[in-house]
């Protein structure tokens, strides 16, 4: 097993090279459900819910789209509890499994500049 050291770019190379912070925010777009990880997991679930409202108001009659963002709400829905009383084991689990399920919903691409 040999030891090679990973050689640092040349002064050509590491011009042509991103920032590390940039090229990150390039590539990286983060969505709600992942931005709230560490909040209580009903709190997660009322964000996301309030997030998925506004992308349904956003979306025509006909988008095929719309079914799966309400089928999300729904689900979330009839998860969270009325009071602000703890979740059961199960019912945090069904309600993670929802968040996960639904992150990607009502995304939309960044617009790019093709000109």
């Amino acid at each position: 097993m040999t030891d090679e050291a990973e050689t640092p770019p040349t002064t050509d190379e590491a011009e042509m090279l991103p920032p590390p912070e940039l090229a990150l925010a390039a590539d990286h777009v983060e969505n709600s459900t992942d931005a709230t990880r560490g909040e209580p997991l009903a709190v997660r679930a009322q964000k996301r819910q309030i997030e998925l409202r506004a992308a349904l108001e956003k979306l025509g009659v006909d988008e095929p789209s719309r079914k799966d963002i309400e089928l999300a709400i729904w689900s979330i829905e009839t998860l969270l509890p009325a009071d602000a009383s703890p979740l059961s084991h199960v019912t945090a689990a069904d309600l993670s499994r929802a968040l996960e399920r639904s992150k990607h919903l009502g995304e939309t691409a960044p617009a790019t500049d093709n000109a």
